[in-house]
């Protein structure tokens, strides 16, 4: 091994080259595009949506559902036209403002997704 010599290194200067950087795949483009993950996205969407639903009325109908219990303990037709009249509403607004929140909430977890940016 005497008389080889290590291969001589060249050193390259200029300017580097501008890798384009390959395209990615957009959750976007793949909910425009029908495919199996567009769907996803969506169905996970659509699912947030039914289970929020479900959780209001499931609690309106198990309050609704005890009135008749309620109304039998009372005997009284005065307290019973309050609990109707007045005590009803309070709860039926609750609701409906946890469905509201719930509801922007799922979307804008969604818009976050579609457009690629994570969720806070």
């Amino acid at each position: 091994m005497t008389g080889e010599q290590a291969p001589r290194r060249e050193v390259v200067t200029g300017e580097p080259r501008r890798v384009r950087p390959l395209p990615r795949y957009r959750a976007q483009a793949e909910i425009e595009e029908h495919t199996a993950l567009g769907d996803a996205y969506v169905r996970s969407l659509m699912r947030g949506q039914l289970r929020a639903g479900i959780t209001v009325f499931t609690v309106l109908a198990l309050t609704a559902g005890t009135l008749p219990l309620a109304f039998a303990a009372l005997r009284d037709a005065t307290a019973v036209w309050a609990v109707l009249g007045f005590a009803a509403y309070p709860l039926l607004t609750l609701g409906g403002w946890w469905y509201v929140r719930r509801a922007e909430r799922n979307e804008r977890d969604f818009a976050r997704l579609v457009k690629g940016r994570p969720a806070p």
